[in-house]
């Protein structure tokens, strides 16, 4: 489908819990999401990601991979673990991270709700060759959505309980999607 690339860097950083996550096959994986961040660097990123929030199974919310501003790639989840990213699409997803501000700090306040930061180009030229390099991997994996997408959920906003939010906005107005699809063929999740 594509010219022959050299394989994409990857960091692997395993979480602390990865091996208590739970195991799947690889034609499980048919979807990857889209999800920004939204705390301004890598590092508060991974620590988010190492909190234990599930007390019964030791785990928490995390991607499976995280991209860095400079297009570093990075490993936190072995694709063939469920990672907990979004409500209700973990057993069959990838969970792909940018790292971007997003609403950081006031997610819920509604009047902060833009998502005025630009994804920068080794962002996206490095989520493109991930991509790729996963349909290779994973045959199944034909489908792409954003987190958006999925979580539709809106909530109280947590400066005034009489207007309604979104739970989640990422990757926002500002992913180029349009360069995403054409550069993998994967289709979107409507």
């Amino acid at each position: 489908m594509w010219p022959d690339l050299p394989p994409m860097p990857i960091h692997v950083d395993p979480l602390p819990y990865e091996a208590r996550l739970q195991a799947r096959e690889v034609d499980a994986i048919s979807l990857v999401v889209i999800h920004c961040t939204e705390v301004p660097t890598l590092a508060e990123s991974r620590r988010f990601g190492e909190r234990i929030l599930y007390p019964a199974s030791g785990t928490g919310n995390s991607g499976h991979f995280y991209i860095d501003r400079d297009g570093s790639v990075h490993q936190y989840v072995e694709p063939t673990r469920i990672a907990h990213h979004v409500r209700g699409h973990n057993a069959d997803s990838i969970g792909i991270e940018l790292v971007n501000t997003g609403r950081y700090p006031h997610w819920l306040d509604s009047r902060h709700q833009a998502m005025d930061e630009p994804y920068t180009a080794a962002q996206v030229d490095a989520l493109v060759a991930l991509l790729r390099q996963l349909q290779a991997r994973y045959p199944s994996l034909r489908r792409i959505a954003g987190h958006e997408d999925l979580d539709t959920t809106r909530e109280a906003a947590s400066d005034d309980a009489s207007v309604q939010v979104a739970r989640k906005r990422d990757p926002g107005p500002l992913f180029p999607w349009e360069r995403v699809l054409a550069a993998t063929g994967l289709q979107r999740i409507p």
